[in-house]
């Protein structure tokens, strides 16, 4: 749960981001930004800022801002009914992202957090700087920390269900409640 003021200032806040970047966006998209806390009411913790450019039924893309040390919790895409759950690319476009998945443990672990060290499980890490990218296939632990500067990423999806994702953290949940104040 965040507060309208959290909100307001969290989405200045990616909005500052999104100018440094160069990345041409409008009034009304900026007023859009989607502020995600993820049920922790801790949203420079665990937390992400989403400025959706497009989405139809097959294919979406996504700014997503993440500020420094800022994350976005480990998750996956599930399977539903016959399709085999979203595919996403991640695309760095400024600043620095750190991107965790499934696969061959980093040697340098230190980016996760001691606090929910069983809810960070992927450690092979991709440091996701303007022009990296990583494709990630259906069921695929992953998971993003803001860089020392914090950083934008452009994802591109074959579909919009993040209300379906499923969390490592059970506590989380995907839909951000926000409140007066």
């Amino acid at each position: 749960m965040i507060t309208t003021t959290q909100q307001k200032t969290l989405r200045q806040h990616a909005a500052a981001y999104l100018e440094q970047a160069g990345f041409p966006v409008t009034e009304r998209e900026l007023e859009s930004i989607a502020i995600a806390d993820f049920g922790m009411s801790n949203p420079y913790f665990e937390g992400a800022q989403i400025l959706t450019l497009f989405a139809t039924e097959r294919i979406s893309a996504k700014l997503i801002v993440l500020f420094p040390g800022q994350i976005l919790p480990e998750h996956w895409h599930p399977p539903v009914g016959d399709d085999p759950g979203k595919e996403e690319i991640i695309r760095g476009y400024f600043g620095t992202v750190l991107y965790f998945e499934e696969g061959e443990e980093h040697l340098d672990s230190s980016e996760v957090p001691a606090v929910k060290e069983n809810c960070y499980t992927a450690r092979s890490r991709i440091d996701l700087v303007p022009g990296a990218q990583v494709i990630i296939p259906p069921g695929r632990k992953h998971w993003m920390k803001g860089g020392e500067s914090g950083g934008c990423v452009i994802s591109f999806s074959t579909c919009v269900r993040d209300i379906l994702d499923q969390f490592t953290d059970s506590k989380v949940i995907r839909t951000t409640m926000v409140v007066e104040g």
